[in-house]
């Protein structure tokens, strides 16, 4: 299966790219896993509702251009469904029986993503109703994503 992360901005944190780093190298007997940045738009404090929308379809364009056309696209959204790790691995298992070999993630900007993402979207997750920063979903997805691989092979890791 080929994996596709693709987010907005680039990772600062050194913690956080050891992270995504280590899980990656996890990933390698797994899954083709490939992490893609897009450029986010600068964000002043005060912008208008307006401005916010303009910022994520700038956004939006770029993470758009990334997405191969026959790929399933799972867009990370407060709005999407819940799931399980349990869950997610069915998901994927699903995705690769029925030929879904290409599976790309969408993480947005600070501002959350646009409606031109969202409906190219085959799927919208939510992690949590908690907030967390799109930096550091990026390593949780990658760990959701490898712990989805071992729990459908079998592994102890996911306990």
């Amino acid at each position: 299966m080929n994996i596709t992360i693709i987010a907005v901005g680039k990772l600062k944190e050194k913690f956080m790219k050891q992270g995504i780093e280590e899980y990656h190298k996890r990933m390698t007997t797994l899954a083709n896993v490939k992490i893609m940045e897009v450029a986010d738009e600068k964000t002043p404090d005060q912008l208008s509702e307006k401005e916010q929308e303009q910022v994520k379809d700038k956004e939006g364009e770029r993470i758009l251009a990334k997405i191969p056309q026959q790929a399933y696209v799972i867009v990370l959204d407060l709005k999407g469904e819940m799931l399980s790790s349990e869950s997610l691995a069915e998901k994927l298992n699903h995705l690769a029986l029925h030929g879904k070999s290409k599976v790309v993630f969408v993480i947005g900007g600070s501002l959350g993503i646009s409606e031109s993402v969202r409906r190219r979207a085959d799927f919208l997750w939510s992690m949590s109703k908690l907030t967390f920063p799109h930096q550091l979903i990026r390593v949780i997805v990658m760990e959701q994503v490898y712990r989805a691989f071992q729990i459908n092979r079998g592994s102890s890791y996911h306990k």
